[in-house]
């Protein structure tokens, strides 16, 4: 069917959506610093019928994207999609106490990773005049949260998002971003089970008790890459069970109505 591209492909959200395009028939790039686990994912797309390659990657060096670019390029063309889902987070802290190399090296994975991606194949697709590019965005998009560092980076990457939905917009190139809220991935799953997260909080916090999923949100990437959201283009949907509608709501001064029910 084409060509996507996922970087953070070796893990969580990118490992899913790795999987979710490659059973959909897509030839799958997964960069990932960590590449043996991005080899041992591609090898076993590959054993279930899938077609796939793994390259080792540092998403902060412009030029190391570039070359793995012109690399796959070479190979398979423009790519048809581009998922920009590596990045880090460190626990919760505040602005006057936070270690700025760690924000620094949190800036320089998740919001300038993700703006090198979108340069180096971002700039194919709009000389070939066609592609989608979806953003990995946040809750912390929309609402502060006590990470510092982690929260505008997440901001941050809200905006490049609608700025390159313009400019890469006038070649037919669709860009978007989801902001997913706790997904259950299996760096979620350790802090569950070392009592670092409340699971049933976790649970709870949306509309719909529910624990989100890598495959829930694979699911709405594949949707803003596909025919069926042509017109959709410079949006951050949540991918949350309604965090963002549940949390105001229910911290209304005047009481909950329906809180005495549950």
């Amino acid at each position: 069917m084409g060509t996507a591209i996922i970087t953070g492909g070796a893990s969580g959200l990118g490992e899913a959506c790795a999987r979710r395009f490659a059973n959909d028939g897509h030839h799958v790039w997964l960069l990932d610093r960590d590449s043996a686990r991005a080899q041992d994912i591609s090898k076993d797309i590959i054993a279930n019928g899938g077609k796939a390659d793994a390259r080792a990657i540092d998403v902060s060096d412009p030029l190391e994207m570039e070359s793995i670019a012109q690399e796959i390029f070479a190979v398979s063309g423009a790519p048809d999609i581009l998922v920009t889902s590596a990045g880090i987070l460190h626990s919760a802290n505040t602005v006057l106490d936070m270690d700025m190399a760690q924000h620094d090296e949190l800036w320089n994975i998740n919001y300038k990773g993700t703006l090198h991606a979108c340069r180096a194949f971002g700039r194919q697709m709009f000389d070939a005049g066609k592609g989608a590019i979806v953003t990995l965005g946040s809750i912390n998009s929309l609402i502060p949260m006590p990470l510092p560092a982690y929260s505008p980076s997440k901001t941050a990457i809200m905006r490049l998002t609608e700025i390159l939905a313009v400019e890469l917009g006038r070649k037919g190139v669709r860009v978007n971003s989801i902001a997913p809220t706790y997904i259950l991935t299996p760096a979620l799953k350790a802090r569950i089970e070392a009592g670092e997260r409340d699971a049933d909080l976790i649970r709870k916090s949306g509309a719909i008790e529910m624990y989100v999923t890598p495959e829930n949100v694979a699911d709405v990437v594949a949707f803003l890459c596909s025919p069926q959201a042509a017109a959709v283009t410079g949006v951050m949907l949540p991918v949350d069970a309604g965090y963002l509608a549940a949390v105001p709501y229910r911290s209304y001064a005047g009481g909950v109505p329906w809180a005495d029910e549950e």
